[in-house]
C-alpha cells in the first residue's frame, strides 16, 4: 500500500502580486506568501508605506519588491502589469467602503466604491490572467471579498452589492480560464480588526450586532486570513476554483 502524500503548501519560485498590501489584510497576505517562499510584489497607491513594509519584510529575509499602483486606474494597471509580470499569484486586497443607510447613498459614493471594488478588481484580475495566458502558465488569482458577498448588512447596501459582484465575475472567470490551469477564488472574511475597521468597533451597537452574528464569539484578526491565502495560492488547493472561502466564524451558517 502506498500512502497518499499531502500536496505542498510551499510557493518557492512563484511570483505573487498583492494589491492593497500596505495595511491590514493585504499586509497579512503579503507576509504569508513570503513565508511560504514566494517573491512578493507589494502594490498600493502610496509608495512610502509600501517601502516601509518592504524594508521590514526584507529584514526578515523575505524576497520582496514594490509597485506603486492605483487599481482603479485601469490603463495604468494594465501597463504596469504588462511591464512587470507575469505573476503566478494575485491577491487583490484593495478595497473601499463608505457605509450609509441606502436612502442616504450618493451617486459619488456609489461610484467611488464600485469603481474600486468591482471595476478595479475585475480588470486587475484580467490583467494578471492575461499575463499568464501569454506566458502559457497556470496561476492562482484570489480576490479578498467579504462575508457581505453572501448576506446583507446594516448600512452596507453599496458595499454588499460590490462584493456580490466580485463573487459573480470570479465564477465566470474560473469557468473561462479553468482549462488553462488558472484558478480564480475569493476569500470572504468577517469583520477583521484593522486600522480601517476601527470606526466600526468604536460603535457599541455595531459591536453587539457583530458579536451576536459570529458564532465563534470573537472578532477576526489578520492572522485568521494568512493560512487561507497560502492554501489558495498553493498546490494544496489545486482542484479549488470558482468558489469562496468563508472565514466568518459561522456568520453565514444560518
Amino acid at each position: 500500500m502506498t500512502l497518499p502524500k499531502t500536496p505542498s503548501f510551499r510557493l518557492d519560485g512563484k511570483r505573487a502580486l498583492v494589491a492593497g498590501a500596505s495595511s491590514g489584510i493585504g499586509t497579512g497576505c503579503a507576509v504569508a506568501l513570503a513565508e511560504a517562499g514566494a517573491h512578493v510584489t507589494l502594490a498600493a497607491r502610496r509608495e512610502a508605506p509600501l517601502q516601509a513594509l518592504a524594508d521590514k519584510m526584507g529584514a526578515e529575509g523575505f524576497s520582496v519588491d514594490i509597485l506603486p499602483l492605483d487599481v482603479a486606474d485601469i490603463a495604468a494597471t494594465d501597463t504596469a502589469l504588462s511591464a512587470n509580470g507575469p505573476f503566478d499569484i494575485l491577491v487583490n486586497s484593495a478595497g473601499l467602503a463608505r457605509h450609509t443607510p441606502a436612502l442616504d447613498t450618493t451617486p459619488q459614493d456609489y461610484d467611488a466604491v464600485s469603481d474600486l471594488n468591482v471595476k478595479g478588481a475585475y480588470f486587475l484580475t484580467r490583467a494578471v490572467a492575461r499575463g499568464l495566458v501569454e506566458a502559457q502558465k497556470p496561476g492562482s488569482l484570489i480576490n479578498i471579498s467579504s462575508q457581505m458577498a453572501h448576506v446583507g448588512g446594516i448600512d452596507r447596501a453599496v458595499y454588499c452589492a460590490t462584493k456580490h459582484a466580485v463573487e459573480g465575475f470570479t465564477k465566470s472567470m474560473a469557468i473561462e480560464w479553468g482549462k488553462r490551469g488558472i484558478r480564480v477564488n475569493t476569500i470572504c472574511p468577517t469583520f477583521i480588526r484593522t486600522p480601517l475597521t476601527e470606526q466600526t468597533f468604536d460603535n457599541p451597537e455595531r459591536v453587539a450586532w457583530i458579536e451576536e452574528k459570529i458564532k465563534l464569539g470573537r472578532i477576526g484578526e489578520v492572522s485568521d486570513i494568512m493560512g487561507a491565502v497560502t492554501y489558495l495560492a498553493s498546490e494544496a488547493s489545486s482542484l479549488v476554483t470558482g468558489t469562496s472561502l468563508l472565514i466568518d466564524g459561522g456568520w453565514t451558517a444560518d
